[in-house]
């Protein structure tokens, strides 16, 4: 973004883009308490939106990478919470409706994870940038958030890939890494990241349109 502040505490519309799905979160009857992974500075943003809903609220510190920032989270959730649920704070326009979705396949399967069929032809390249083969498109989908895990088989995941000091890019990798199975929830191509000011004059727009 190029800003001199985390990109999910940009405004949008008037208010953060972390609150967006705080309060999409915040008021569903499904989610028992919300965790939240930020540097203290930013506390009070989601202290601030607390005081309109009624949902508990824990802060856990950030990690080195994003897997160690997700098992900081863990760690403060709840015992007898019976999925974890995990979102990036920069993905304002997720819906209830697509949450529930992965929420009872995450229940079902033991993990899940909201996703979208790749739209573009996808080339596997070499590090020289020659084309390697190009990849079947029907068999491809873009990951997104919220990605649904039992606490439990997080954290036996947890404790191979910290034994093993493996690398993992997003969460249901984790679970990957015991061979346990992860459903594809089909979500919606408006749940976007917003890493770039065009991602936010898009998610301004999707806004706009839904209001």
């Amino acid at each position: 973004m190029g800003m001199s502040i985390p990109k999910q505490y940009l405004p949008l519309l008037g208010q953060p883009i972390a609150v967006y799905s705080f309060f999409t979160f915040s008021r569903m009857n499904e989610v028992k308490e919300i965790v939240v992974v930020c540097d203290p500075f930013y506390r009070d943003v989601f202290e601030d939106a607390q005081e309109l809903v009624d949902i508990d609220l824990k802060f856990a510190l950030p990690g080195k990478e994003r897997q160690d920032s997700v098992y900081n989270g863990l760690q403060e959730v709840d015992l007898n919470s019976e999925l974890v649920c995990i979102h990036d704070s920069a993905r304002p326009l997720v819906t209830t409706e697509d949450v529930e979705k992965v929420l009872k396949d995450g229940s079902v399967v033991g993990a899940a994870v909201l996703g979208v069929p790749a739209k573009a032809t996808i080339k596997e390249a070499n590090s020289e940038s020659f084309v390697v083969k190009t990849l079947d498109r029907k068999t491809l989908w873009e990951m997104q958030t919220p990605q649904v895990i039992k606490p439990e088989l997080l954290k036996r995941g947890f404790e191979l890939v910290n034994k093993e000091a493996l690398e993992v890019t997003d969460d249901v990798s984790i679970v990957e890494h015991l061979k346990h199975p992860v459903y594809i929830t089909e979500g919606s191509y408006t749940n976007i990241k917003v890493t770039t000011p065009d991602d936010l004059l898009l998610a301004e727009r999707i806004l706009s349109m839904d209001s």
